[in-house]
This record gives C-alpha cells, structure tokens and sequence, in this order.
C-alpha cells in the first residue's frame, strides 16, 4: 500500500497531500487582500509555484486546477495572468466558477493538483 502524506496539517485541513507521486494543493488565497483581483492572483500563482517546488515539482506537471472567483466578471484578468503563467502548451484540466468565499475580501482561490 502506497504512503499518504498530509503536510501543513490542521484540524480542518492539510496544505498539501502526496500520494503515489502526485502532489494536492489545498485551495490558495493571497496574503494581502488589500488587491484586485490582478494583484491577488500574482501572489496566489507565486504561492503555488513555491508548493510545488517544495514538493518536487512544478507548474509543467500541472493535471486539475480548480478556480474559484468572487465575482465571474473578474475571469477575463485572472485569465490573463494564469495563461503568462502556464507553460506553452501545458494547461491542465480546469473548472472556474463564481463562489462565496470564506472571507468576503479573497477575490481569487486556486487549487491545483500536480505529478512529479
């Protein structure tokens, strides 16, 4: 039987999850909420490259991203950013849609999933 491993672990969650040579991210946010949406995304990409490489891998072994938006109509400049910051012809999978967030001032949230 493979090994679980949960990092970063609370009682609500773990920041990360290996499992059988892929990495699960927990849902992303950005520290300073103070952004757009523009700045917000920047620093949640930033904290997503940052997991990865502490877990043996990268943004070009990409599978799920999950992305969830305060408001929709902010997809086109979240859009904009996540397509500079994907590899050239490395897109996951993906799902993005509207959602309450847990902290009315969070305008983006990303959850990727990754091999290495």
């Amino acid at each position: 039987m493979s090994k679980i491993t949960r990092h970063d672990v609370n009682p609500v969650l773990s920041g990360a999850v290996e499992y059988h040579g892929f990495v699960f991210l927990a849902g992303m946010t950005a520290d300073d909420l103070s952004q757009d949406v523009v700045g917000q995304t920047k620093q949640v990409l930033a904290k997503i490259d940052a997991a990865l490489e502490g877990h043996g891998t990268d943004k070009t072994r990409l599978l799920q991203a999950q992305v969830w938006l305060k408001d929709i109509r902010d997809r086109d400049a979240m859009n904009k950013l996540w397509i500079e910051w994907l590899p050239e012809g490395g897109a996951p999978v993906r799902a993005c849609v509207q959602a309450n967030m847990a902290d009315p001032r969070h305008l983006v949230e990303i959850m990727i999933t990754a091999c290495r």
